[in-house]
């Protein structure tokens, strides 16, 4: 228990903006030397533990101060999606942790996080060049900020998970320690390695069966591991745009439109919206595509060959219920060459409040940048842009495209083998995300070669998982008394 008290004004103080190198970049004694003086300040066992501090706010009305700025009729399609268990709890809830992790120590050493970085935020999607990788994929939250705070998300999320699975202690003390392992292990090749060699480094659908395999003949996963991974990367081979198309667009007096399944997708017309408005959104995205054009990476891109088709509001995720998410029907060539684009909103990162803010003005930029930054390969489709709604009020969005390639663990089948394997993954995914946005070398000069970190952050994980299940039990009890409403989905 209990490292939250440690006193932390004696940390290397991080930088109040994205600026956040503590050497030149060139000098790689100097990062060296701030790795190990932050570890001399702030040790890595400080880390340990948690205790909630005697002035902690109520987690309830954490949750209600989000929801006043959402889609109100979608508010509690989020909350019955986070009432399933304590796990899907701990997916819904980044903004209480990062309200519990700014009372943690720091070692000082800022990069550019993911805000969010549990597990299922992790998976394997198309790059350009048309390969299967395996990164981070959602950064609604990222901003600058402590490197450790995405390490305690993500082993915490582990043992979230593995008690939802039934997992013993000690095989999810294992699967966590994997989870730190893996980061600080890649996380020391990255600073050992050349420039570009840390740059371009990534995870690819071929590594992950070569691991798999390994793992087989070595007799520590069965052949049934081994089939459902293969599975899995098949079937995210199958989860392309045209997938998509098929799943939910149909044709309607010869013409194609998405196809509405409420509440979670609900075509333009399908809405209720007053008359005429309809046809304001639809001019709205129209505009919203042409002026996106402009954040796009390329001089030359497909999207000038894709016209509007139709438009749709569709729920995503857990956290982001509720914030304005669209999917956009387009055509190129013709009906058999569609394009289906997510646009969601992006507000503030919910690190904000105990960081400093991003220097970005437009939070879709903000998300853009970072995952830019973070990610080995991003979406040739990925750009932002704030407009003026029909409501009159201006939001920031960011585009991509949807379902191409995409598939993550599914947690309700996953064993104790397959989640160790599936947290190096996550675990060295992170550390190459670090290793692009800020100091690999004082970082890993920070973690050092023994696994004291690691068995700290085990600790964390297990005191957190408590928190989390007090937290739970709150919301359910909040749910129950009719203090919040949650949607019946069943």
């Amino acid at each position: 228990m209990g490292a939250a008290g440690v006193v932390t004004d004696a940390a290397p103080p991080a930088p109040a903006t994205d600026e956040f190198d503590p050497a030149p970049r060139y000098d790689f004694p100097a990062r060296a030397a701030y790795g190990r003086e932050a570890r001399r300040i702030v040790p890595r066992s400080s880390h340990a533990g948690w205790t909630p501090p005697a002035d902690r706010g109520d987690p309830v009305s954490l949750l209600e101060e989000q929801a006043i700025t959402r889609v109100p009729e979608l508010v509690p399609i989020r909350y019955a999606r986070m009432l399933v268990s304590p796990f899907n709890f701990y997916r819904g809830a980044a903004l209480l942790m990062a309200a519990d992790l700014a009372s943690t120590p720091r070692s000082g050493i800022t990069t550019q996080i993911c805000g969010d970085a549990h597990l299922s935020n992790f998976g394997v999607f198309a790059s350009p060049e048309r390969s299967l990788i395996f990164d981070i994929n959602d950064f609604d939250e990222t901003l600058p900020g402590p490197w450790e705070w995405d390490v305690k998300r993500l082993a915490a999320s582990f043992e979230v998970a593995g008690r939802h699975r039934g997992f013993t202690a000690e095989e999810r003390r294992r699967v966590v320690l994997e989870s730190v392992a893996a980061y600080r292990e890649r996380m020391a090749r990255s600073a050992a390695s050349g420039v570009l060699e840390a740059w371009y480094d990534r995870l690819d659908a071929d590594h992950i069966e070569e691991w798999i395999r390994e793992e087989r003949e070595a007799n520590r996963v069965a052949d049934k591991q081994v089939k459902r991974t293969r599975a899995a990367l098949q079937k995210a081979r199958s989860r392309d745009s045209v997938r998509a198309f098929s799943k939910l667009v149909e044709v309607v007096d010869g013409r194609m439109r998405i196809r509405s399944e409420p509440p979670l997708v609900v075509a333009i017309e399908d809405l209720g919206l007053a008359p005429g408005t309809g046809e304001e959104m639809e001019d709205w995205m129209r505009r919203m595509l042409t002026e996106y054009r402009s954040t796009l990476p390329l001089e030359r891109h497909p999207i000038e060959e894709f016209r509007y088709v139709h438009l749709a509001r569709k729920v995503v995720g857990v956290g982001s219920v509720g914030t304005r998410a669209w999917i956009v029907l387009l055509r190129g060539r013709d009906d058999a060459d569609p394009l289906i684009l997510q646009v969601k909103q992006a507000e503030a990162s919910v690190l904000e409040r105990f960081l400093s803010s991003s220097r970005y003005a437009n939070h879709g930029e903000r998300v853009v940048r970072g995952q830019r930054l973070m990610q080995a390969a991003s979406d040739l489709f990925l750009g932002w842009q704030r407009v003026l709604g029909p409501d009159g009020v201006e939001r920031d969005f960011y585009l991509r495209q949807l379902n191409d390639w995409k598939g993550s663990a599914d947690i309700e089948v996953i064993m104790p083998r397959g989640a160790e394997l599936y947290a190096r993954a996550c675990g060295e995914t992170l550390a190459r995300a670090h290793a692009r946005a800020g100091d690999r070398v004082a970082i890993a000069s920070y973690l050092g070669a023994s696994d004291r970190f690691d068995r700290a952050i085990a600790e964390f994980a297990v005191d957190y998982a408590d928190q989390n299940e007090r937290d739970f039990a709150a919301f359910r009890d909040a749910v129950a008394s009719g203090r919040l409403e949650a949607a019946d989905l069943v």
